[in-house]
């Protein structure tokens, strides 16, 4: 009896061993785009296995790990020199100097900001990220600082200025955006075609001149500016209700968003998102667009 007990301990030591060492193997590391544009790993920057990291934990770190696109231009892209820029990113490193730590950039996708943040992979995703009451159940959104709504955009052949046009051509939609959602819900007899990134999108989007691309206004907007011809017209600016975009953290770091918002409230009160506006944006809607798509938070 004696020993069939000491067998049973041993094997269940062995496995405890096993299992411990392949999640540290799995989870131990995690690569992402550091504040210079290059990759380090970061495995030690993220939050602990116990959950996200608090405010005096990323104070106590000199560190900030936030979610940002890397190839959604103005909001979020890499540059020439490997180099973070974009309306997002000017909001990331104030918060980074302010908080006085180092920001570290990981590129997200629209489809995993909800999930880098489950997974504690970030502290806070700045992303583009519209505020729905679906994601609010996942994820704690601070207050806003710009507006948006949902667009489409065509070639200008075949101008959609209404749904009821698209008929059975092909619709492109980003996966886990607003406009999978609506769409999904409200039109369900489209013809979805659905990509996992940006730059999937628009690449499909560019070689079928029979699609549409639903998207946020303020990304097709920029999109059909940023080409430089009039191949692509936004026949609808508008689509569905006007919703937000702010900061996201772990749902329930209070602390953290506490900070955020009282942020928010002091760059407000600077008009920080004019000028960053005027810095990144500009250029790409003009000034026609500041008001309608800026947002200075305040209490």
């Amino acid at each position: 009896m004696a020993s069939s007990i000491s067998r049973r301990n041993f094997l269940f030591g062995a496995f405890t061993t096993a299992a411990l060492t392949a999640s540290v193997a799995l989870g131990g590391c995690s690569i992402s785009a550091t504040s210079n544009g290059g990759s380090s790993s970061s495995g030690d920057s993220s939050a602990s296995t116990s959950g996200y990291r608090t405010l005096d934990e990323i104070k106590e770190s000199g560190k900030i790990v936030i979610g940002v696109f890397s190839d959604k231009s103005p909001f979020g892209y890499v540059d020439e020199s490997g180099e973070y820029q974009g309306y997002d990113v000017e909001l990331a490193r104030q918060i980074g100097t302010d908080l006085g730590v180092e920001v570290e950039f990981v590129s997200t996708e629209a489809a995993n900001r909800v999930e880098y943040l489950e997974t504690n992979k970030v502290d806070l995703i700045l992303a583009n990220f519209t505020v729905t009451e679906e994601r609010a159940e996942k994820v704690d959104f601070a207050e806003a600082y710009m507006n948006v709504a949902l667009g489409v955009v065509s070639h200008k052949d075949n101008v959609v200025t209404d749904l009821s046009q698209v008929g059975d051509r092909t619709v492109i939609v980003i996966s886990g955006t607003t406009a999978e959602t609506y769409l999904t819900e409200h039109n369900p007899d489209l013809k979805l075609e659905k990509y996992d990134t940006y730059a999937a999108a628009k690449t499909a989007f560019e070689n079928n001149k029979d699609a549409v691309w639903a998207n946020d206004n303020t990304e097709v907007i920029a999109f059909a500016k940023s080409s430089g011809t009039d191949e692509y017209v936004v026949g609808i600016e508008e689509l569905g209700d006007k919703d937000t975009i702010a900061p996201a953290v772990a749902k329930g770091n209070d602390e953290l968003l506490a900070w955020v918002n009282d942020e928010l409230y002091t760059l407000g009160g600077k008009k920080f998102f004019h000028t960053d506006y005027e810095k990144t944006l500009l250029s790409t809607y003009g000034a026609d667009y500041e008001d309608t798509l800026v947002v200075e938070p305040t209490k």
